[in-house]
């Protein structure tokens, strides 16, 4: 791993886009030791120290478990205007010039925030973000697959009935159910022009992929990473440019691949697979977007050339606006070339 720190001055001042990170699960610890505090009986620690502890994951049902923990913090739309800037603010100092945020809508407005006033705290820690920090930031709404059709109808209703201009995108997260029950959901989103980027091949099978592209009709996929599995499906993915959104340390850290080793992303890029790398939910996963392209540095033998081609991957699969994207990899190709 010598090369990885070669590269990390050059990882930290690299101008990227972030596409598969969670508002809630990119909570930093002081964050959640603040809301632990404002709300005691919610059972998560109040202490950094044992935060650290919280955050260890025996599997993925288990991260799931921790993760809705998390979530119940989340009470008012102070905690959620709290949340947001806080995350951005961390994306920035990282030098994110860019970051699609995955929002659930549905476990916020189930703990009695309405969704009227979800939408202002998102729009006006959004606004003050950009206002600080110089960061673009815009919306997915993802449907949480362990709560079912009930949250899928409410998310499709939360994003065309009052979805904000920033909103881009229609998800699909937590467990991997199948994906097929969801089919007229992401329909009546791409309807409205939402892009749809449902997570499939992260726990399960490639067969979620399948489903994902078929019946979601999805433009990216969340993780991807059994794709590998499946030499047709990888080569569906090279012909039609399918971009997946790839995770390393969380695959790690919810025991969905046993170690860096035997991660496939250099095995999908090779196959001429569009890989982006991204950090997912990173404290909880003790990682940042920047550890994440020091991994990719390693895994894929990049250079600095090679990560700045990673960053502008990014860019150009991304939801942005065509002037954001224009500048972000004028950003980029004037830092690779000092």
């Amino acid at each position: 791993m010598g090369e990885r720190t070669a590269y990390e001055g050059f990882i930290a001042g690299l101008p990227k886009a972030e596409l598969h990170v969670h508002h809630v699960g990119s909570a930093l610890p002081e964050t959640v030791a603040r809301l632990a505090q404002r709300h005691p009986d919610s059972g998560v620690p109040q202490d950094i120290e044992a935060l650290r502890d919280f955050y260890t994951f025996s599997d993925f049902d288990h991260f799931i478990d921790v993760y809705l923990a998390v979530v119940s913090l989340l009470r008012t739309p102070e905690d959620i205007h709290l949340l947001t800037y806080e995350v951005a603010e961390g994306l920035a100092a990282q030098r994110v010039r860019y970051a699609e945020l995955t929002m659930t809508p549905f476990t916020s407005v189930r703990m009695g925030i309405p969704i009227e006033a979800y939408t202002e705290a998102i729009e006006d820690a959004r606004r003050a973000a950009e206002r600080d920090h110089g960061i673009v930031l815009r919306w997915i709404y993802d449907i949480p697959g362990e709560a079912g059709l009930a949250s899928a109808d409410a998310t499709l209703s939360y994003a065309v009935e009052h979805g904000p201009e920033t909103l881009l995108g229609f998800g699909l997260g937590g467990p991997e159910v199948p994906r097929p029950q969801f089919r007229e959901h992401f329909e009546r989103a791409r309807a409205a022009g939402l892009r749809p980027v449902p997570h499939a091949g992260e726990s399960t099978d490639a067969q979620s992929v399948w489903d994902a592209l078929d019946a979601l009709g999805a433009e990216r996929i969340g993780h991807g990473i059994r794709s590998i599995d499946d030499p047709r499906l990888v080569e569906r993915l090279v012909a039609e440019r399918i971009p997946l959104e790839v995770c390393p340390t969380s695959n790690i850290a919810t025991r969905c691949v046993e170690g860096l080793e035997d991660h496939p992303l250099r095995a999908l890029r090779d196959a001429g697979v569009v890989v982006t790398v991204n950090s997912d939910d990173p404290p909880m996963f003790g990682t940042t977007l920047n550890d994440e392209y020091a991994i990719a540095a390693d895994l894929l033998d990049l250079d600095e050339p090679g990560l700045a081609e990673l960053a502008a991957t990014a860019v150009d699969v991304s939801f942005a606006p065509e002037d954001v994207k224009r500048r972000v990899k004028d950003e980029i190709s004037a830092y690779a070339g000092e």
